[in-house]
């Protein structure tokens, strides 16, 4: 178990309150805007990759150009609409997922650091537990919950 430290950090509450309240802001800008589809909805749908966006643009394009190819059942305003949002929303959607990854990176980093640590300092209770010392041994077993499946043995009562 490695104890090299990767990241030493500390982010003062005032910038992770202000983070906070302006994520909030942001999501509640876009909150009347937003759909929320279900797990079937989105297997259902046709999905835009990086080849189909530039596919749907062209076709914009053509739509501007060329309308009398646009089928008469075609929503040419609902489409026109639909392509907005995409391009309105992806640059924010790109910044949101490059945001979330790092944030999800530096909370697995620092995570896996402090359980280490935790680890660390288990071990140590376990090991002074099972020689009897007392200050060690309700430490050791508190936490012999959080790390074993198979329960705390049991150490000599205090003397």
């Amino acid at each position: 178990m490695s104890t090299k430290n990767q990241i030493s950090v500390e982010i003062p509450q005032n910038v992770l309150a202000e983070v906070n309240q302006k994520l909030q802001e942001c999501k509640t800008l876009l909150a009347p805007y937003l759909q929320a589809l279900t797990v079937d909805d989105r297997k259902s749908l046709f999905k835009m990759g990086d080849k189909t966006v530039a596919t749907v643009q062209k076709v914009k394009s053509y739509l501007e150009t060329n309308p009398e190819f646009a089928p008469s059942y075609m929503d040419k305003a609902e489409f026109l609409k639909d392509e907005a949002v995409v391009s309105g929303l992806s640059p924010i959607f790109n910044l949101a997922e490059q945001l979330a990854s790092d944030l999800n990176d530096t909370v697995t980093l620092a995570g896996s650091e402090a359980l280490t640590a935790s680890m660390l300092y288990y071990g140590s209770t376990k090991e002074a537990a099972s020689k009897g010392v007392a200050t060690a041994i309700p430490i050791y077993e508190d936490l012999s919950q959080r790390f074993s499946k198979r329960g705390s043995r049991n150490f000599p009562d205090k003397q």
